[in-house]
């Protein structure tokens, strides 16, 4: 991951996503590399061979919104991966190299109380909020009791790809990593030398073939609802419907709150797994490995809420 260039990688990553068919283009021949030249990008998009590399090189880091939105028809992308284009430079004005990442602490996060409220008042709905990092900073009970790796002070994107119980669990695994990884990158945007980012992508880059094929393809996407299917070790096979809710007004905190049909087997058995959950110790967050704390201070003593690091 390229933390000062991070216009030119992505454009790089999606220009080997897009065949010369696509573009309109005759096959061309035996290509070195999957995807469109550099030169026919630009050709494409109106714009000069030579400007189009300065991009990619990241030699000009100011290019106007009308070339970004031509480069974006051109690499076929959506609406959601054309803002994100588009706030890779806007959020990087001028192109001015920012200082030498230090390691200092990020800013606390902390999970507004009248949420904790409302999410322990849900008997029948798991709930958690994470940041945009993907680290569980507040559950409730029966969110723990779908799985432990939403206690706070967990990752959930590095336990789905790190530990084995949740392969077991979600049957739509594939589908799921996919979506988690597009919507990580959605979140951090420029932000990309974020020590909390640069971490969690330099750890799952090395211990998951699969996170590395998913994060170089640098697909985006917003957050958004969606149907999981799991099969619970207790309660055997179920489909929950999840919604996913800003929680304060810059959108770094999401409220994850999860139901199922009323009045169906999933709703059935979701009842049945608060009642065993109810009859059972809190489960304790999983330990370093895999699904390891986001902190070290995290994820211990009260795993109702933990503060963000």
């Amino acid at each position: 991951m390229d933390a000062t260039n991070a216009l030119g990688e992505f454009l790089r990553a999606r220009r080997a996503l897009v065949g010369p068919e696509e573009a309109g283009l005759p096959p061309g021949g035996l290509r070195r590399v999957p995807g469109l030249r550099r030169e026919e990008v630009a050709l494409l998009a109106g714009i000069s061979s030579d400007y189009y590399l300065r991009l990619e090189q990241g030699r000009d880091r100011n290019p106007s919104v009308q070339v970004l939105e031509s480069l974006a028809r051109v690499l076929r992308l959506d609406e959601e991966a054309t803002a994100h284009l588009v706030g890779l430079v806007r959020d990087r004005p001028g192109g001015t190299a920012r200082p030498a990442r230090g390691r200092a602490r990020p800013p606390r996060e902390r999970v507004p109380p009248s949420i904790l409220q409302l999410i322990d008042g849900w008997p029948r709905n798991p709930a958690y909020v994470q940041n945009r990092f993907a680290d569980v900073l507040a559950s409730n009970a029966l969110a723990r009791a779908v799985t432990p790796n939403y206690a706070p002070g967990v990752n959930v994107l590095r336990a789905v790809f790190l530990d084995p119980a949740e392969r077991e669990l979600r049957l739509d695994w594939e589908d799921l990593v996919e979506e988690g990884v597009a919507t990580l990158r959605a979140r951090a945007g420029a932000a990309v030398d974020d020590p909390r980012l640069t971490d969690l992508v330099g750890e799952l880059s090395v211990r998951s073939e699969r996170f590395r094929a998913l994060w170089a393809r640098h697909d985006v996407r917003p957050r958004r609802g969606r149907v999981s299917h799991l099969r619970h070790p207790q309660v055997g096979e179920m489909r929950l419907h999840s919604d996913k809710l800003a929680v304060d007004s810059d959108g770094e905190l999401t409220l994850v709150v999860f139901h199922a049909e009323p009045g169906s087997r999933d709703a059935e058995l979701l009842d049945i797994l608060g009642s065993l959950a109810a009859a059972e110790p809190a489960p304790r967050a999983p330990g370093a490995d895999p699904a390891r704390p986001a902190d070290p201070g995290a994820g211990q003593g009260d795993h109702r809420h933990a503060e963000g690091p």
